[in-house]
């Protein structure tokens, strides 16, 4: 039976990377992606990189929640049965975009998209199924405060790192939940930090910085495959099978204190998502 893997964001610089391990590893590859028209030449890249086929293209929009629904219902329909997940897109925004969910774009595509997509695709998975989340060492800045974590992406003025920072520590939270939750069943969940990585995401979008940033700052920082070297680990080496619950950076386990681990507002955080995606659950 062949193997499955979705990469989200599998168009851009380190998804690109994970999309392409798994198909040369044989699995049969879904790239998940915001525009499918802006991805073939990517798949088409891939399949001349890796001398393999087994490469399809699927339309998801994190920040829309019912196409978040309508792609796993697609899956479900095609496979019945998924090996791994890798949710890997993401965003940095430039200003406070409230998509049609009513949610901040940030929250919605970093977060809240992954955890209903991940919720809807837990029934094609079984033992020995990985999920890995794309997190960030941006964790530490975050704060959750509800409901303006979901409506403006925090209390207060908006700030795009701070808002960034805040989804990356509810991935990471929601990392060591569902690890918690499905560990009976025999799969794994784990979070990831690629650190600083030379992809469309850091730029600042600014004429003056971005010239000056592409000579002396990207140069030096990880590149996407580097950048992927962690998710991709987690995802397919042996030694990591039944490795949960954890958050890694350079492939190494970091280990978080129990400020984290057992966070304060996990449960809420949970509760508080569950009530945003009921509907597309049913």
């Amino acid at each position: 039976m062949k193997k499955v893997a979705i990469i989200t964001g599998a168009n851009g610089g380190m998804g690109y990377e994970e999309a392409k391990e798994a198909l040369q590893q044989g699995y049969y590859t879904i790239m998940a992606c915001y525009c499918p028209s802006r991805s073939e030449a990517r798949r088409q890249q891939m399949i001349e990189e890796t001398g393999r086929y087994d490469v399809e293209i699927m339309a998801l929009d994190l920040s829309n929640l019912q196409s978040v629904r309508d792609f796993a219902d697609k899956i479900k329909s095609k496979f019945d049965h998924i090996d791994i997940l890798m949710n890997n897109a993401g965003t940095l925004e430039t200003g406070l975009h409230t998509t049609v969910d009513g949610l901040e774009r940030t929250v919605s595509v970093n977060y809240v998209g992954p955890y209903l997509l991940t919720r809807l695709l837990l029934p094609l998975m079984g033992k020995g199924g990985r999920i890995v989340n794309m997190s960030s060492c941006s964790y530490v800045l975050g704060e959750l405060q509800f409901p303006e974590f979901f409506q403006r992406g925090r209390k207060g003025f908006w700030q795009r790192i701070l808002v960034y920072a805040n989804t990356k520590l509810a991935v990471t939270l929601f990392s060591f939940d569902l690890a918690k939750r499905v560990k009976g069943k025999g799969i794994t969940v784990n979070a990831a930090d690629p650190g600083v990585v030379n992809t469309k995401i850091i730029h600042l979008q600014n004429k003056l910085l971005d010239p000056l940033a592409d000579i002396f700052f990207r140069p030096f920082i990880r590149t996407p495959r580097q950048g992927a070297e962690t998710a991709i680990r987690l995802m397919f080496d042996a030694e990591n099978e039944g490795q949960t619950g954890t958050f890694c950076r350079s492939n190494k386990v970091v280990k978080l204190g129990d400020k984290y681990i057992h966070h304060k507002q996990m449960q809420e955080l949970w509760d508080e998502t569950e009530k945003i995606v009921q509907n597309f659950l049913e």
